[in-house]
């Protein structure tokens, strides 16, 4: 009999990816097995390596963990919440609730390269906001014991204390996996932006230079958050904090932009015969010291008889210039006192396709403040139910800025895995309303108790994730109305903003995967034994089980979704039928053939639903083999 492959339930192994990206460079370092020959691949870099020397890097209690963690593939799922989403069927926003580690994992697969643009709001290791769990073995575990979905046993996810003997291993411990398993999912040309205070900037920057490469990294930025009091640190009022910003990867015709602000904006104020087509120009100096010297770049400018050299060297080649003076983008000034002449060239607001160009970022940013933050905030809660929320024109700031000299997308994806009130969320979807291209966002955060003395238990809110997708709610329904009353806050047509946000909730998988971690005790195989009598969970709803396929199947979770009825079943059509799925008890010839029919790339059933007829799974092997689909059961 011919036997079905299995789909493979975990997240992608990535142990495995790094080996496939490492061969795809050396081939020649690898053995018959896939096995890495060191030896080899050190005499592939012309290098010899002295083991026993001292090497630069960065160690800490814990480290070695950090791989097994990252190594190790989750075995969790992502159940959909239709009742605490908006516009569930045809969102392309995500909030995820649970642990982010465990999300990210799970995330591989189908978002691996896809990312633009993430940010982040870390805990800033200040010794009492630390609540993830030091035991990284039993990550998921610990999750569901955490949100009371299996008995606690004791475990819980707690504060990082100044006491504590590993108060910093902890913290790099909890952030070197999860800015690892990030960089994964970043396109080419993404970037990731962290914000950080002094008390763990150097940590910070000093892993993300081991995670990314110091080759990629781009700026510290220094944001001033206030413009004075307050507490002072050691003689000093504490005005910054600062965002890292890294690339994925940085290439000779990349470049950072940003839109232009306002106070720029207004410096462009001049007129000329270009103006309908250009706009209004601004002029700058043509002749620049700055530079390396070139001699092709210092040559007289001829102009109503006079010769004008450069203090050093001009900023354009003589062609360029010849160019420019012929169309009139040219200023020149003359100074009677010493008789001196300058040249300044024309720079316009707009480009020649009517876009307007783009501003360079700086690496000081002063403000928005953080009140401005608490005002954000306050525009949808009545009371102090999340402390210090960032901002949402700073996240704008940060999202705005983009990468130039490589191929555009239409759509781009921002993640923001420590999500906490959503400030990112509302960010994106305020951002949609000013620019034509539309950016998505995926949302991760911890459903950390609020504690029963807190503002935000008192006015009903459990969890710090039921405040971020509360803030969503009321965000987009503020846009609604705004829309509706016309006023200025708006721009575009209504009907091209994505005003919802799916919602899924980590949970443990809706199929009885087998552990390999299990400890090797009778009782113990005993119990794991027992689970695959009954392959699927039996509080596992037919929707949720469709979406774990999607998921471990590398489907994106907002990909569309037909419901289709052939030969009598329920077959679920996954972007525009490159993947059928047929979750029927009871599997026919018909159904089998006419799945086949349609050329999908994949097809999944379930294994059950053969009814161990090895005479149904021979024939449904032979047809799909035959229309060259890949065929798989769980």
């Amino acid at each position: 009999m011919a036997e079905i492959e299995k789909l493979d339930l975990t997240s992608m192994d990535i142990k495995e990816h790094q080996i496939e990206k490492l061969k795809e460079l050396f081939p020649e370092a690898f053995t018959e097995g896939n096995k890495i020959d060191w030896d080899r691949l050190r005499r592939t870099l012309g290098e010899q390596i002295d083991a026993g020397k001292e090497r630069y890097g960065m160690n800490w209690p814990g480290k070695a963990d950090c791989f097994r963690t990252i190594q190790q593939p989750s075995i969790a799922t992502l159940v959909p919440a239709r009742e605490e989403s908006v516009d569930f069927d045809t969102t392309q926003n995500l909030f995820i609730e649970g642990d982010n580690l465990e999300a990210l994992k799970l995330l591989q697969k189908s978002y691996l390269g896809k990312i633009k643009m993430i940010y982040i709001d870390p805990p800033y290791n200040t010794g009492n906001d630390f609540i993830y769990p030091d035991n990284y073995t039993e990550n998921l575990d610990t999750y569901l014991a955490y949100t009371g979905q299996v008995d606690a046993e004791g475990r819980k996810f707690a504060t990082n204390t100044e006491t504590d003997g590993r108060f910093h291993s902890k913290w790099l411990n909890m952030m070197y996996p999860r800015l690892f398993l990030a960089k994964n999912l970043l396109r080419e040309d993404g970037v990731i932006f962290i914000s950080i205070d002094d008390n763990a900037v150097l940590n910070l920057r000093t892993i993300c230079n081991e995670v990314f490469g110091e080759e990629n990294f781009i700026a510290e930025l220094v944001w001033q958050k206030k413009t004075g009091a307050g507490a002072k640190s050691k003689g000093f009022i504490r005005l910054h904090e600062y965002v890292l910003c890294y690339a994925k990867s940085i290439s000779p015709t990349w470049d950072i932009a940003a839109p232009m602000s306002e106070k720029t904006k207004a410096m462009y104020n001049k007129k000329d015969e270009y103006f309908d087509q250009l706009g209004p120009f601004a002029t700058w100096p043509l002749d620049t010291t700055s530079m390396d010297e070139r001699a092709n770049l210092r040559f007289p400018i001829f102009h109503e008889g006079n010769e004008i050299w450069p203090r050093k060297q001009w900023l354009w080649s003589r062609e360029r210039v010849e160019r420019a003076q012929q169309q009139n983008k040219l200023v020149f000034n003359h100074n009677e006192k010493d008789n001196s002449w300058s040249v300044r060239f024309k720079g316009y607001l707009y480009d020649e396709d009517g876009e307007e160009k783009s501003g360079k970022p700086t690496s000081v940013m002063i403000g928005p403040y953080t009140q401005e933050g608490t005002k954000d905030f306050q525009k949808y809660f009545d009371r102090d139910v999340f402390p210090f929320p960032k901002p949402v024109s700073l996240l704008k700031q940060l999202l705005s800025i983009r990468v130039e000299g490589v191929e555009a997308t239409e759509e781009d994806i921002a993640l923001d895995f420590f999500a906490g009130s959503s400030t990112t969320g509302e960010a994106v979807l305020r951002l949609n309303q000013e620019c034509p291209k539309k950016t998505k966002f995926i949302l991760v955060q911890l459903p950390e108790p609020c504690t029963e003395d807190s503002e935000a238990y008192k006015a009903g809110y459990k969890t710090i994730a039921d405040i971020g997708k509360e803030r969503l709610r009321m965000v987009i329904k503020k846009i609604k109305e705004e829309h509706s009353e016309k006023t200025d806050m708006f721009k575009g047509d209504i009907s091209s903003l994505d005003l919802g946000f799916k919602v899924f909730k980590l949970s443990k998988s809706n199929f009885n995967i087998w552990d390999s971690n299990v400890e090797k005790t009778p009782e113990a195989l005993g119990r794991q034994l027992e689970l695959h009598t009954s392959h699927i969970s039996a509080e596992a709803s037919q929707e949720a089980i469709l979406f774990e396929l999607l998921l471990k199947s590398g489907f994106e979770l907002t990909t569309p979704i037909e419901k289709l009825t052939l030969e009598g079943k329920t077959v679920y059509s996954i972007a525009e039928g490159e993947l059928l799925i047929c979750l029927d008890k009871h599997l026919t010839n018909e159904v089998i053939k006419a799945m086949a029919e349609r050329k999908p790339s994949r097809v999944i059933c379930l294994d059950e639903g053969f009814q161990d007829n090895d005479q149904l799974k021979t024939n449904a092997v032979q047809i799909m083999k035959s229309k060259n689909v890949v065929f798989r059961t769980v």
